[in-house]
């Protein structure tokens, strides 16, 4: 079955396009957008103009006409708590993503111009695996403050993508086989998948986990409370310090995985000693998902941009390959999951999940 798709990813600062002929990538262009150019608008919805146009001056560069799509895939924006799964982007969506009861993010651009173009060539516009796939267990919600629910936000995406190419590696289905996913980029989510769900999975944009190469992570959170009555710092301060601000980068000053292993190589202690430290908090993260899967995990796969890193490689494989195999699967891979899974779609091997 050949279908040609349209893949849509927005990113803070770029607009990712591919077309794919059944999962084959044709082509994939990345078009970055200046802090000058986003300045322009106040909101991130003002942005929807802007990212449509990029999309569709893409497509006519490349020569791909509309009338070619049979369907568009678009990574999912913040929303309402789902269980992982295909789902066709709907007005109640939408509505959701505007709103920002539950964050707000440039993918609702991107599901808005998925949506609006599925209408007006009347082909599916589907979302795969958005950012708020909440499969926890029951247990894993609980956080100490019954105010406070642990909250389910993760790579769900690459995660889930990375845990069917494993399960496929070992000749068994996702749900069938349980497994440990590290993804390993800006942010870090360690997720641990029993059965095809993800029973607990640490919260990557603003929660808990290790610390990444720009977020906290975990902190002690008496420091965290008094930092934050100490009169020194804004809301919006820490929240920085928390995401964005945290982790390599404000240890280091750098956010680049390449640049600190340079570092290391000529000497640089600290960085040696903080990417370490790094490496020890994920291992961490990864043998409490084995607690979670009572010791019964099949592979650990580790996955993101940071899985190239030999060096943080070879210290996860020290620490935690007495669990299980490790198996890499480095890189994004977004465009492609997204893909896949709209072919999944295609050929009635997955059936959509009701929004």
């Amino acid at each position: 079955m050949e279908k040609t798709l349209l893949v849509i990813n927005l990113g803070s600062t770029s607009t990712k396009i591919a077309v794919s002929k059944s999962e084959d990538m044709l082509f994939t262009e990345s078009v970055p957008h200046t802090a000058e150019e986003l300045k322009k608008y106040p909101r991130i919805i003002d942005q929807y103009e802007l990212r449509e146009r990029t999309v569709l001056d893409v497509l006519a560069e490349k020569k791909v006409a509309l009338e070619q799509l049979d369907g568009i895939a678009s990574r999912g924006g913040n929303m309402k708590p789902i269980p992982g799964g295909i789902y066709e982007i709907c007005p109640a969506m939408i509505d959701d993503m505007k709103s920002g009861k539950y964050g707000q993010h440039p993918n609702m651009c991107g599901g808005i111009v998925a949506h609006q173009l599925g209408k007006k060539l009347n082909i599916p516009a589907l979302t795969v695996d958005p950012p708020t796939v909440d499969e926890l267990c029951v247990s894993a919600t609980y956080s100490g403050i019954p105010l406070i629910r642990r909250q389910s936000s993760f790579h769900a995406l690459n995660q889930k993508a990375t845990a069917r190419k494993i399960a496929a590696q070992l000749g068994r289905k996702y749900e069938d086989v349980n497994l440990i996913v590290a993804h390993l980029g800006g942010g870090i989510s360690v997720g641990a998948h029993r059965r095809g769900k993800v029973v607990d999975v640490n919260n990557a944009l603003d929660g808990d986990g290790p610390f990444s190469p720009e977020r906290a992570g975990t902190l002690p959170a008496g420091d965290l409370v008094k930092l934050c009555y100490s009169g020194e710092y804004s809301l919006e301060q820490v929240l920085r310090l928390v995401q964005g601000g945290g982790g390599l980068m404000a240890y280091l000053g750098t956010t680049s995985g390449l640049e600190i292993e340079k570092r290391i190589t000529e000497g640089d202690a600290v960085a040696a000693e903080v990417f370490e430290a790094m490496a020890y908090q994920v291992a961490k993260e990864i043998g409490a998902c084995a607690a979670v899967l009572e010791g019964q995990v099949d592979a650990i796969a580790l996955t993101g941009s940071l899985a190239y890193s030999e060096r943080l490689v070879e210290s996860l494989k020290r620490k935690v390959s007495f669990i299980a195999q490790v198996r890499l699967d480095p890189g994004e891979n977004e465009m492609a999951a997204l893909a896949a899974g709209a072919m999944r779609y295609f050929k009635g091997t997955e059936q959509l999940s009701i929004y």
